[in-house]
């Protein structure tokens, strides 16, 4: 895998079971590079260690005076030399790769699953968790993958090199061979206390990274009931408990550090004290000492790799821990193997509510609580709640929270582009990305309703008309207008009706539509709401508002009440016989309400009261809009 190849058209289906079975399945995934890395690195560790034998062959040579062994001496430093550069330059580049390819692996498994889960990731991980895992911890897990394959190579050039000294110089070789391995191991009953502690540094340091993030994101609510300095105490503590950690965790690893740096010193003072020994006896020539000792001074290159990897480790762990435990997240119960051509049709029902939107019916919901009618609607689209949430509607509610089913099939239980294409649900805030407005509307549909008819049913004709003035092609086409970020050049009500033909386009089995109308003034939405329910007659279509001009259109109203259906029927039925409905859709207060349903009374009884002239105010308006619309029709 190059870097010009990426993105991977697959990344991979990885083990989530744990943190270290996480890190295991990236190095299989990635074994080509690993095994490259390798061989390019012990080529260059074995550079670095045949230095020493150039030398001592160029020394030994000058003690007899040869010139033809001094130019073998020099041939071999030239070789070890080429070797040298061309495995570090080789290794650097095959490493960089394979940390940049891992990450990006890593990065793209993160990137699907958050599509997948949508809206509710969050609800079931921090955001901030979210934001570090897909920042700090994939460059960590990256490096632990990167290092690896070097520390491979170091393992096998100490093998190779503590073999050849063995058979180069016996005496000498020996000392080595057992010396560089208990070097290499003396670190091991260091290792689970430093790491224990890089651990903790690394749980403190999410905390406050998440505590972080969410402040940011909040930080307009915090300012607005003054809590900025509450929760600026708490982040100054999470960073003092986290500048605590690391000190603790960087002085574990300075130990390691030193011991690395003290053990193989008293290796090297042994080996000169016994080769000079030896030399001075005759038994080993100063060529062969200046060889040996040189070979276990740069000896000290590969074994930097055993703290590098053990460093790596400790911090990647916890890191895939976490990547591990936000990618073991499931949208979806048993059921993903269904065939994604099965897209179900028939009536939407949810068990939680008792709501039942009937197939090929215009149905509008009216919740007395904002906040609902969001969650309704996001339950509606197949977005089920975190695990938090459910564990609170569990402890308020005994009954079990049931998936939504369309048609009997529970959507949770499909495919998530099953999903998607049988439902599609367009919040309160719907994104507007940049682009020209045939981009805008070039989005997946069934074909069956074309974009001139979304905008006219949207009545977007005054946002067709603002486009194409401000178009810079000399047609002024509209359509091939840009329209800038989120839609910042238009107006709040201008984006609402561009989201809405977007949606329409798509033209899905069920529409749900929160509030779609809520930026537009009374005319415009009588017009847009009339156009909805000419265009989707025959479709289920789902709609969450309050707006009499809206309720008027739909063939069905269902008013829900502290979270189940409290009435069922058609708008103006409601308005007399269900007071809760009625104070809802026409912003009544409490005494208002009182009232009205002691008018009601007399009015049935034929007094005429203050509720009855409310309401007989409320259908003339609606009918003046009606009227409107027929007449521009």
């Amino acid at each position: 895998m190059h870097i010009k190849d990426l993105p991977y058209q697959d990344p991979g289906d990885p083990d989530v079971r744990s943190g270290g079975r996480f890190l295991l399945w990236l190095g299989r995934s990635q074994l080509g590079g690993q095994l490259k890395a390798m061989g390019w690195g012990v080529l260059h560790q074995l550079g670095v260690a045949g230095l020493p034998l150039g030398v001592g062959v160029a020394v030994q040579a000058v003690v007899d005076r040869s010139g033809t062994r001094l130019a073998l001496g020099a041939g071999l430093l030239l070789l070890m030399g080429v070797a040298l550069a061309l495995g570090d330059t080789m290794l650097h580049r095959v490493a960089v790769t394979n940390w940049i390819t891992a990450a990006a692996r890593v990065q793209q498994l993160l990137a699907r699953r958050t599509a997948e889960l949508g809206a509710a990731l969050t609800r079931r991980v921090a955001a901030g968790e979210v934001v570090a895992v897909s920042t700090g911890d994939v460059e960590k897990i990256g490096w632990f993958v990167e290092a690896l394959s070097r520390f491979a190579a170091a393992v096998l050039a100490l093998i190779v090199v503590c073999v050849g000294l063995v058979i180069y110089q016996p005496a000498l070789g020996v000392v080595v061979a057992i010396g560089v391995p208990a070097l290499a191991l003396a670190v091991l009953p260091l290792l689970p206390k430093a790491t224990a502690r890089a651990d903790v540094q690394r749980e403190k340091a999410g905390k406050a990274t998440e505590l972080a993030s969410d402040t940011v994101a909040g930080l307009r609510v915090l300012r607005g009931i003054g809590g900025e300095e509450l929760f600026l105490g708490r982040y100054r503590e999470a960073s003092q408990e986290v500048r605590k950690a690391a000190v603790r965790s960087a002085r574990m690893w300075a130990l390691i550090a030193a011991v690395q740096v003290l053990l193989p010193g008293l290796l090297l003072v042994a080996v000169v004290w016994y080769g000079a020994t030896l030399a001075r006896q005759g038994t080993v020539t100063v060529g062969e000492l200046v060889t040996v000792y040189s070979a276990v001074t740069l000896l000290m290159y590969p074994l930097r790799h055993f703290e590098e990897i053990a460093m790596a480790y400790s911090f990647s762990k916890p890191s895939a821990k976490r990547a591990a435990r936000v990618l073991a997240l499931r949208r979806t119960a048993p059921g993903d193997g269904q065939e994604a051509a099965q897209y179900p049709t028939g009536d939407l029902y949810d068990p939680v509510t008792g709501l039942l939107a009937p197939s090929g019916v215009f149905t509008a919901v009216v919740c007395g609580d904002p906040d609902l009618a969001g969650r309704l609607a996001e339950r509606l689209g197949g977005h089920p709640a975190g695990a938090e949430e459910e564990a609170e509607e569990a402890e308020e509610a005994t009954e079990k929270v049931a998936s939504v089913r369309l048609g009997g099939v529970a959507l949770d239980e499909l495919p998530l582009a099953a999903a998607r294409a049988s439902v599609l649900v367009q919040d309160k805030d719907p994104v507007l990305l940049s682009g020209t407005l045939r981009e805008l509307l070039d989005v997946p549909a069934s074909g069956k309703v074309s974009a001139e008819d979304a905008l006219a049913a949207a009545q977007c004709t005054d946002v067709l008309a603002a486009l194409a003035q401000a178009s810079v092609t000399g047609d002024g086409d509209p359509m091939e207008t840009r329209i800038t970020e989120r839609g910042r050049s238009l107006s709040g009500g201008q984006r609402q009706r561009l989201a809405l033909a977007r949606s329409l386009v798509t033209d899905p089995e069920v529409l749900v539509l929160d509030e779609p109308t809520s930026a537009v003034d009374s005319h415009t939405e009588a017009r847009v709401a009339a156009g909805v329910s000419r265009l989707r007659s025959g479709r289920t279509t789902v709609v969450l508002a309050s707006s009499p001009l809206l309720l008027d259109q739909a063939e069905r109203v269902v008013f829900v009440h502290d979270g189940e259906v409290a009435a069922v029927g058609e708008h103006r039925e409601l308005l007399h016989t269900e007071p809760r409905y009625r104070a809802v859709v026409t912003r009544e207060t409490d005494d208002e309400t009182e009232a009205g349903a002691g008018a009601e009374a007399s009015t049935e009884a034929g007094t005429g009261a203050e509720a009855g002239a409310r309401i007989h105010a409320l259908t003339a308006r609606e009918k003046n809009a009606r009227e409107e619309i027929e007449e521009s029709a």
